[in-house]
């Protein structure tokens, strides 16, 4: 089996492919097409917000994604920029509990409101008619994410530990261009589809409207909720 996929993929081994290539590919694709909309589609850089379609399923949708998704970005950060700091914290385990808790706390609650998100797309007409292709590809990618996070963090358990000891040295060898696979590849099958559904995220990330959060200054965070108007870009022919 082993020297089938190796055949398959010019004689990479398959974890080669996956955890080396791929992050490269992945990369390479994020900033290109980023760069590349920016320049020639500035004004695509929004949320487009459908707010005024509907506004109660978007409350208890968009509030708890945001602030979920947000904190556990802001942990896997944490783990990747401080791991030996984070490594010392862990080494009381009242204080690995409370971070293990809090992490499957907030990823329960980006699920709800990810969920929220997803059924108001899908039960409201006038909602439906202004979601795209890849809007509901975005979501289903962000659906998978979010449940193989909760899977990891219930059946490997103590991740803040273990990212901080073998994710983040992967990483880093990625950043350094001296990539080390060599203990990602022993991990469980749920942590790998984990990372492997975090590539793909960043390959799709261009063609989204999820660009609007890499506008600086990103007054997102903190502005009042206000409501913008949609204006649907016009086919080609017609402007012609």
């Amino acid at each position: 089996m082993n020297s089938l996929l190796q055949a398959e993929t010019g004689g990479l081994p398959i974890n080669d492919v996956l955890f080396v290539v791929t992050p490269y590919v992945v990369l390479a694709l994020f900033f290109t097409m980023t760069i590349w909309r920016y320049v020639k589609e500035k004004f695509s850089y929004s949320s487009y917000s459908s707010q005024f379609l509907e506004n109660s399923y978007q409350f208890w949708g968009s509030v708890p994604w945001h602030y979920g998704i947000l904190s556990l970005l802001a942990g896997h950060l944490i783990a990747f920029a401080l791991p030996r700091e984070l490594l010392w914290w862990n080494s009381v385990p009242a204080r690995l509990y409370i971070i293990e808790l809090s992490a499957l706390i907030f990823a329960v609650v980006t699920l709800i409101g990810l969920v929220n998100l997803i059924i108001r797309r899908a039960i409201d007409s006038r909602i439906r008619a202004v979601t795209s292709k890849m809007d509901v590809i975005i979501l289903l990618l962000l659906l998978a994410q979010v449940g193989t996070g909760i899977w990891v963090a219930l059946t490997a358990r103590w991740g803040s530990s273990w990212f901080a000891a073998v994710v983040t040295p992967y990483l880093y060898s990625l950043f350094t261009f001296s990539p080390d696979a060599s203990a990602v590849v022993n991990l469980p099958w749920s942590i790998k589809l984990h990372i492997l559904g975090a590539y793909l995220i960043f390959a799709v990330f261009p063609f989204t409207r999820l660009v609007h959060v890499l506008v600086v200054p990103n007054h997102y965070l903190w502005r009042r909720t206000q409501v913008v108007m949609w204006n649907k870009r016009k086919a080609q022919g017609a402007e012609q």
